[in-house]
């Protein structure tokens, strides 16, 4: 079975939670990403959160909040995670359970080191069946 570490995305874009909203998105746009990891500072790389173009959608632009709004205020704290040197199964299931299209790779101090999407999952896990099952799970319905 493949590691974490062998399927993941290393370094992935972060930003800080005093950050606003259009770094972030400007983040997504040019990195072609979802959801940007929030780290309590480049020298840590400590990860403290996340947000995803879904929360900037709902939680600014529907919300009609300012763009100046800070990322702190509209991200994820509670993030699920895996480590680098984990079974991907791990992140597998974590990603069907959570219905997670993306989950961060840390290290033993919650250093971001990585990230796994669903993309990763599809071009990297040689097991069609095990990532169809994925798919199929985060993209169920919440109940």
């Amino acid at each position: 079975m493949k590691k974490c570490s062998d399927v993941m995305t290393e370094n992935p874009a972060c930003c800080l939670p005093t950050d606003q909203a259009p770094k972030a998105a400007a983040l997504m746009k040019s990195e072609n990403v979802g959801s940007i990891p929030v780290i309590e500072s480049e020298q840590t790389r400590k990860l403290i959160g996340i947000v995803t173009d879904r929360d900037l959608a709902i939680q600014i632009v529907a919300d009609g909040r300012d763009k100046s709004t800070k990322i702190a205020d509209v991200m994820t704290t509670n993030v699920v995670t895996c480590r680098a040197d984990e079974d991907v199964q791990i992140a597998l299931d974590a990603m069907a359970d959570y219905q997670l299209r993306r989950i961060p790779v840390v290290d033993v101090d919650n250093r971001i080191v990585g990230i796994i999407s669903q993309a990763d999952v599809a071009t990297r896990v040689d097991q069609p069946e095990e990532t169809a099952e994925v798919v199929k799970e985060i993209s169920q319905p919440s109940a």
